[in-house]
């Protein structure tokens, strides 16, 4: 009897498996010079070219111009007249890749246990494999950071590119940023009775954990100017590229007077950190102009951080931090709700942003705050040919249909289980595409 169930449920994995990888495969290596011609170009750094033309390969873009543009003989030239092309949009700091079924703790695989743990690296973690993904390439998500959680110190991201047999192909850029969850000095008040966590009970967290991090940043620093530690720490290891300048540090933070702390205690020891989040960062966009700050704001569908916030501050939040000089990026947060991105940043267009600054929202900046912006980021020579082709505008979710993609000059497979799904049952039911 016990041999018959556990051939069942073996029968049962392997079906339910079977249903659940669509037939998606990783594009092989571009072997032909492509010439996309008639299109509109979106630079991605302001600049728009009307009947355009963009010419890439062996996975670089070599040329980039209107329709006077010389074509290589042997390009395999692709007439996309009426279209629109833009670079692969990047999506910063989220759990792509690290969480597949949030209710099922078998597939979560995006916090460690411990505070303090620097030397985790989330991308040994990146499941290549997940369903979610081709979902998000879609809707020309082509480049993600899967990001770690929890923790004061979370562990170190890297980018990856979302068309990959597994983690080492979709390595971008590896172990660039380290991630850190700022303490909060503001008080939160209940008037419940017996409230979990007292006044006092806050104050005291909040001074213990800025200690905790002002000694682990001074041992971290004292170990990175040795030359050859006698005991090798993981820990400390993975901190010195924050002291060289190799690695980025990412800053979830929220209110302005943390915001503050944060900086200058982050410059104290020479690093200029990228702020996640930042909620009140209107309120010290001086501050952050005046130290060179780089913000990525979270997504513009949102309620406002505070109650007495103007109910439309969300969606106005990137143009008022862009109008006050500061580099902004957008990014949302989870696991898969980066299929939204691109609209996101119209709906930051729709108040305040041209659309081509809200496209830079997830192209150009990002890059240049993930440091990979000689990359990619924006259409031009010599970059990377991680290029979308939508029917519309791809920031519209009324237009964006995205139609190809090519990510390092190959040409991905944008089918995904929820067009599958979507095939079968308007088969089943008659409905006319």
């Amino acid at each position: 009897m016990k041999k018959i169930i556990y051939q069942f449920i073996i029968l049962t994995v392997a079906a339910c498996t079977a249903y659940a990888q669509p037939n998606i495969a990783p594009a092989k290596a571009q072997t032909q010079a492509i010439a996309l011609v008639g299109a509109t170009l979106h630079i991605g750094n302001g600049t728009v070219i009307e009947n355009g033309i963009i010419v890439f390969d062996k996975g670089k873009i070599t040329a980039v111009g209107d329709g006077k543009t010389a074509l290589p003989q042997n390009a395999n030239v692709i007439q996309v007249s009426g279209k629109h092309i833009y670079p692969g949009f990047i999506a910063p700091a989220n759990g792509l890749g690290l969480t597949e079924v949030e209710s099922v703790r078998a597939t979560r695989d995006i916090q460690e246990v411990g505070f303090i743990n620097p030397h985790v690296r989330s991308i040994i973690a990146y499941n290549t494999d997940s369903r979610i993904i081709p979902t998000v390439r879609s809707n020309g998500v082509l480049l993600s950071q899967p990001a770690p959680e929890g923790g004061l110190v979370s562990g170190t991201s890297s980018i990856v590119q979302l068309d990959a047999w597994n983690w080492e192909d979709a390595a971008y850029k590896t172990d660039m940023a380290i991630h850190f969850n700022w303490p909060t000095s503001r008080i939160r008040t209940s008037r419940r009775a017996g409230a979990a966590v007292s006044e006092e009970q806050q104050k005291e967290r909040y001074q213990r954990q800025m200690a905790e991090l002002q000694n682990y940043f001074e041992e971290a620093k004292a170990y990175a100017e040795l030359s050859k530690p006698k005991v090798f720490n993981a820990r400390f290891d993975a901190m010195k590229g924050l002291f060289t300048g190799t690695k980025k540090a990412f800053v979830n933070v929220s209110a302005q007077k943390d915001i503050i702390i944060a900086v200058k205690f982050f410059e104290g020891f020479g690093i200029k950190p990228v702020l996640l989040g930042a909620d009140e960062a209107i309120q010290v966009a001086g501050f952050l102009k005046e130290h060179q700050i780089p913000v990525i704001v979270n997504e513009s569908h949102a309620l406002p951080a505070n109650d007495d916030d103007d109910v439309y501050l969300p969606y106005k939040n990137a143009a008022l931090l862009h109008k006050a000089g500061i580099l902004i990026a957008m990014s949302i947060e989870g696991y898969w709700q980066q299929r939204n991105l691109p609209f996101m940043a119209g709906t930051a267009a729709a108040y305040g942003l041209s659309k081509e600054e809200a496209l830079a929202l997830i192209t150009s900046n990002t890059a240049k705050i993930l440091g990979i912006d000689k990359q990619t980021g924006t259409l031009e020579i010599g970059k990377d040919a991680n290029i979308i082709i939508s029917e519309g505008d791809a920031l519209d979710m009324r237009t964006n249909n995205i139609s190809k993609a090519y990510i390092q000059g190959r040409d991905i497979n944008l089918d995904n289980v929820q067009k599958q799904l979507y095939k079968r049952y308007a088969e089943k039911l008659g409905i006319k595409e």
